[in-house]
């Protein structure tokens, strides 16, 4: 049998590099390696590189998307991404992979350029979803910090447009506060959000659609330890407790299910996305973001959801494969 050759598509160039780095070693590892010949490829700027296991690296023709080893050269057949952040979930990747004809795992150019663009993604689902009220600020523009407390009250969330994993997010106690944290959100972008701040539970939602079947995962309430679900609290054992599925009504689940629907189908995704929300006391839920290359690393929430479901990693990623294949 004839082996499809993957470039499994790794590291990027975000805060969120080393997390994405792990996500791919976990999922070369968790791939039928007698079905798929994969070739780890490390993304950091313009080095596209394959390190050999004798320690040599090899460079990615980006002329036609293969590398060549020792002589030998190899056309990739399939690209799977594993990249948090630039340029794997806001679309640049995908561009380029277009370009070259090549099949990829994850959402499409235009759905990744919605998704990972925290305003699109709110604008997109407007009327669909609900929504915590905002303010959008571009670098250099006039700001009233007391008229945005007196618009969204306090807390507020600061937080740059377009990043991941929760850098450059600041929760803002007090109006003396909001400075400064807009000034730490500039420091990831041009572009900033400044979010009322919805009291209530966290949940996380994964999805996919493959091979005509719709697959809603359990949802997962996220217990922080912190004032916030903050990168330490993602990454670090001990910072959060994570409870697959989430002790929920089946009012709140059914409406947690739908809205992640909703979101999958409006921003047109492909592959496994992540669907974050906040839900209040009173049962409401609310849209914080849809991540369209969710953490596949050891803590990472969508695993442990796939788990659950009686699904592993390898397993989930043969149904994405064959899928985006096929299309």
């Amino acid at each position: 049998m004839t082996r499809l050759k993957i470039a499994l598509l790794a590291g990027g160039d975000s805060p969120e590099r080393e997390i994405a780095l792990q996500s791919a070693a976990l999922i070369e590892a968790a791939l039928d390696h007698s079905k798929y010949d994969i070739t780890v490829i490390d993304l950091h700027g313009r080095d596209w590189h394959h390190t050999a296991p004798d320690g040599r690296q090899w460079q990615v023709d980006k002329n036609d998307f293969s590398i060549t080893v020792d002589g030998v050269r190899k056309a990739f057949d399939y690209a799977l991404i594993i990249i948090h952040g630039t340029p794997g979930e806001d679309g640049k990747l995908q561009g380029y992979l277009d370009m070259m004809g090549v099949p990829y795992s994850s959402c499409s150019m235009t759905s990744s350029v919605i998704t990972f663009d925290k305003i699109t993604a709110k604008r997109t689902l407007a009327g669909r979803v609900n929504l915590a009220r905002e303010v959008f600020l571009r670098r250099g523009e006039a700001f009233d910090p007391a008229q945005i407390v007196a618009e969204l009250g306090m807390p507020l969330f600061v937080k740059p447009n377009a990043n991941g994993s929760s850098f450059g997010v600041t929760k803002v106690h007090a109006p003396e506060e909001l400075p400064a944290a807009i000034e730490a959100a500039f420091a990831q972008g041009d572009e900033i959000l400044i979010e009322e701040c919805i009291t209530g539970r966290e949940m996380g939602c994964g999805m996919l659609v493959a091979g005509g079947r719709e697959y809603v995962f359990p949802i997962t309430e996220i217990v922080s330890k912190k004032d916030f679900f903050d990168y330490e609290a993602k990454y670090t054992a001990g910072f959060s407790d994570e409870i697959t599925p989430a002790d929920i009504t089946p009012e709140v689940k059914a409406e947690l299910n739908r809205m992640t629907r909703e979101a999958y189908r409006t921003c047109r995704c492909s592959g496994v996305v992540r669907v974050d929300f906040i839900v209040t006391p009173a049962g409401v839920p609310y849209f914080i973001e849809l991540n369209s290359i969710p953490g596949m690393s050891g803590g990472s929430i969508v695993p442990k959801q796939a788990r659950e479901m009686g699904m592993s990693l390898g397993e989930l990623y043969d149904i994405i494969i064959a899928d985006t294949c096929r299309k």
